[in-house]
């Protein structure tokens, strides 16, 4: 075992053109004799970057594989909270919630300060006297959990409040909607950000991480699983990777990657459909999010910058996975649901962005989505092959120790126990420092201390890295077109320090901009496009085919939005193809 393959860590964790180059070098060499990785991941969402650091922080030598980009799939579309789960709590499932909360504070106080933070959330009561004391003592539990994790909270206590009290936190409210609330906290983070934070920690480590490429076929000796043969989309070139182990972590493809290996023992996972709208903050007056019941399940209104993130639904989902269509009929419900208490109803013309995403959940026989556990299950079908399926976001930690710990059960060597919990993303070490310097850093580099804020906020004490740019070159410290909340420079770090490829990697997963600006990035699209060109060598017909097809990506989901169910939106959707790699 290597405890960094090269020698040393990669300084910074970049996950630039010259990194995956090397990456890929390491990864093609490991046919050859002594060369074979110990753990070869494949799937690059939460579970599988968790995995990869979990892994490479033992001592092992890892590589991971992703078909498209970092957080391309699930990992990317959720409500972006990191929570214990009221509605799992009600259900009985305390070990899950205890979990959840435990990992929550993990999340806050140690790992990813400058990712994630606390967000309030009124919990609304409708009816009188009996409601507060049972819902009061559910919260009051989901507190007390969290205090005996032994973990700090990183969130304040519950407060109730009256109908007054109410009101004043969420002046917008319906007079007579609710009798009074419950003011709780929960955590808030950018999903995919996260990821891509993770899997640049899993890379400073010396894991060796290659998004774009996928896996064709495993490789087998008799019964057992020795690696795989994958496809680089980028020049479509095949090769085989060894490794001691493999870790299947594709979360909704479960079934389908299982399937290359084999037909039994199979874990099975169903797709539920979730969608969120994105509408301005301005469109209605809280100081707070909302939870609120539906018939279903329950519905969150959730503080984003200077917007609301409004969801979620929970329908199977049994069509293309790529790419999840939000229905009309979605938004209608979404609308609906939150209408109800709302004095100002909001009408389509109130949203901004409109994203849905797949939750795996373990299959049941006759059960809905909405009641499928949110518990994993890793699992061992054949030899040299793991499988980590189900579980939720915030727990993702959990499920990557527990998959690596069964991947290591069967190895020769004594493999280390996982450390994670000790093991702060880059950007989290120095973080409060660097927040406390925002005003000095601000008169040092001529930005402005908003500016800094929001780099601080996104990057951790890796914001200087993204000062340098605009030092560099001034012009990079102009906000991008249509998106005033994000700059020039942070196209350019997205594709020098955080893996991505393709005009849609940055104004979908490394900035928000297709969801958070009216136009969803028409108009930044070809400043990133320029952008990026420079610093991965596009053709200018390269940066015209990437700017054409984000262009039909953005028509195709509008037209989706407008069909009237799942398959006439899927079949919109799918009206444009998947982006033309990079030869």
């Amino acid at each position: 075992m290597n405890s960094f393959p090269g020698g040393s860590p990669k300084a910074g964790g970049a996950l630039g053109p010259a990194e995956r180059d090397a990456s890929l070098a390491v990864l093609r060499g490991t046919t050859d004799p002594g060369k074979e990785l110990d753990i070869l991941i494949v799937g690059g969402g939460i579970v599988g970057t968790g995995a990869a650091l979990d892994a490479v922080t033992r001592g092992l030598s890892v590589g991971i594989v992703e078909a498209n980009d970092w957080a391309a799939g699930t990992s990317s579309r959720s409500s972006k909270l990191i929570h214990g789960g009221l509605r799992y709590l009600e259900m009985l499932d305390f070990a899950l919630v205890k979990e959840a909360l435990h990992e929550r504070g993990l999340i806050l106080s140690a790992l990813a300060p400058h990712l994630a933070r606390p967000v309030p959330f009124l919990y609304p009561l409708t009816k009188p006297f009996l409601e507060r004391p049972y819902v009061g003592a559910g919260i009051a539990l989901y507190d007390a959990m969290s205090i005996s994790t032994g973990q700090r909270r990183g969130v304040p206590f519950h407060k109730h409040l009256s109908r007054r009290g109410t009101l004043r936190a969420a002046p917008s409210l319906k007079d007579d909607a609710f009798v009074g609330s419950i003011r709780y906290y929960d955590g808030q983070v950018d999903d995919a950000k996260y990821c891509a934070n993770l899997v640049r920690t899993a890379a400073y480590y010396g894991a060796h991480a290659v998004n774009q490429m996928s896996v064709v076929s495993f490789l087998r000796e008799g019964e057992r699983v020795v690696g795989t043969k994958v496809v680089n989309h980028e020049d479509g070139s095949t090769f085989n990777i060894k490794a001691k182990q493999v870790i299947n972590a594709t979360g909704v493809w479960t079934d389908e990657t299982q399937a290359m290996v084999t037909d039994r023992g199979q874990l099975k996972v169903r797709a539920s459909k979730g969608i969120h709208l994105v509408v301005p903050r301005d469109r209605f007056q809280s100081t707070v999010g909302l939870i609120l019941r539906t018939e279903k399940s329950v519905l969150f209104v959730i503080p984003w910058g200077r917007h609301w993130i409004i969801g979620t639904t929970d329908t199977d989902w049994h069509l293309d996975k790529a790419h999840p269509a939000a229905s009309s009929k979605d938004i209608d419900y979404i609308l609906e649901h939150v209408n109800k208490v709302l004095k100002r109803p909001l009408t389509r013309e109130d949203v901004e962005g409109v994203y849905a995403g797949l939750r795996p959940l373990l299959a049941g026989e006759n059960d809905s989505t909405a009641k499928l556990s949110r518990e994993h299950v890793v699992a061992h079908p054949v030899p040299g092959l793991v499988v980590v399926a189900g579980g939720k976001w915030t727990t993702y930690r959990v499920m990557a120790k527990d998959a690596v710990d069964e991947a290591t059960r069967s190895m020769d060597e004594r493999v280390p126990p996982s450390c994670t919990e000790s093991i702060p993303l880059l950007g989290a070490s120095g973080f409060k420092a660097a927040w406390n310097k925002r005003n000095r850093m601000a008169e040092e580099t001529g930005v402005h201390v908003a500016r800094i804020e929001h780099l601080l906020n996104r990057y951790g004490s890796m914001a200087p890295e993204v000062l340098a740019l605009i030092t560099e070159n001034p012009e990079l410290g102009e906000p991008l077109p249509g998106a005033d909340d994000y700059l020039a420079a942070e196209a350019v770090y997205a594709a020098t320090h955080e893996g991505a490829r393709h005009v849609q990697d940055v104004l979908t997963r490394r900035t928000r901009i297709s969801i958070e600006a009216w136009d969803r990035g028409v108009s930044a699209a070809p400043v990133v496009a320029k952008l990026m060109g420079e610093v991965l060598g596009w053709s200018d017909a390269q940066r015209e085919g990437e700017i054409k097809h984000y262009l039909a990506r953005v028509d195709a989901e509008r037209l989706s939005q407008e069909q009237p169910d799942d398959e006439s939106a899927d079949a919109a959707r799918l009206g444009v193809e998947d982006i033309v790699p990079l030869r």
